[in-house]
């Protein structure tokens, strides 16, 4: 508990450090100003649609960005030499991705409270954000051990946009309406992660909700034993070992 308590501490030093933080409070700004500029009061519908595209590109960007500057200062190899488990290095990144992603859901909150309408249950958007979070965390561990750049990294959250992201953005707007095509995007995480998300604002079936929850929670169990086995090669290659 105390190297868990201390690698967090440290974490938040570095997101503080890389700028990682003010970046993530950049992007807030950017979603306020989305929220400001809708022509519509009740904003209660667009709210889940932000804190998707957040909790899933920031997610992944900051896991990906903070373990390439760690890696451009080499203290990976620090991992060799001290009592810190692979499971608590990993645990104190996803919670600070988890705080990173709850800043954000806190401050579009309150301002949308303050200055627009919105009706939605703030303790399940919390449950979902943090589902949400530690997923793509895992994605981001992924694309960290597989990137060699930092451009390699830019690419690799690029191309998950593009494939996971988007798709499920335009159904959501009313682009992609086939049955056959919405039907085929319940197999995106990305598709389950929106789900869980507007249930807190609309009518969302029941078997979606549990869907969504018990497919991004399972995906995560499973990405986490296969991170598990590859963090000792990818620290081992970093490190020059």
């Amino acid at each position: 508990m105390n190297n868990l308590k201390t690698l967090f501490i440290g974490e938040l030093q570095r997101l503080q450090r890389y700028h990682i933080i003010a970046a993530s409070l950049v992007v807030a700004v950017i979603w306020i100003g989305v929220l400001h500029f809708t022509a519509v009061d009740d904003v209660t519908n667009i709210f889940p649609l932000l804190l998707f595209l957040d909790a899933t590109t920031m997610s992944i960007t900051l896991i990906g960005v903070s373990m390439f500057f760690e890696r451009e200062e080499h203290t990976l190899k620090a991992l060799f030499v001290s009592p810190i488990t692979k499971g608590e290095y990993m645990i104190s990144k996803i919670i600070g991705n988890i705080i990173s992603n709850l800043q954000t859901l806190v401050i579009l909150y309150l301002y949308a409270w303050i200055f627009k309408e919105i009706n939605l249950n703030i303790f399940l958007l919390v449950f979902y954000v943090i589902v949400i979070s530690i997923f793509h965390s895992m994605i981001g561990f992924l694309l960290a051990y597989r990137s060699k750049s930092f451009t390699e990294l830019l690419t690799g959250v690029i191309t998950y946009t593009f494939i996971f992201l988007i798709p499920v953005v335009l159904e959501q707007v009313g682009v992609i309406t086939g049955e056959l095509l919405t039907n085929l995007l319940y197999l995106l995480p990305t598709k389950a992660a929106l789900l869980i998300l507007n249930s807190a604002a609309n009518g969302v079936e029941t078997w979606e909700v549990y869907y969504g929850v018990i497919y991004l929670i399972g995906l995560s169990v499973l990405l986490s034993v296969v991170i598990r086995k590859g963090f000792e090669a990818f620290v081992a290659k970093e490190s020059g070992i």
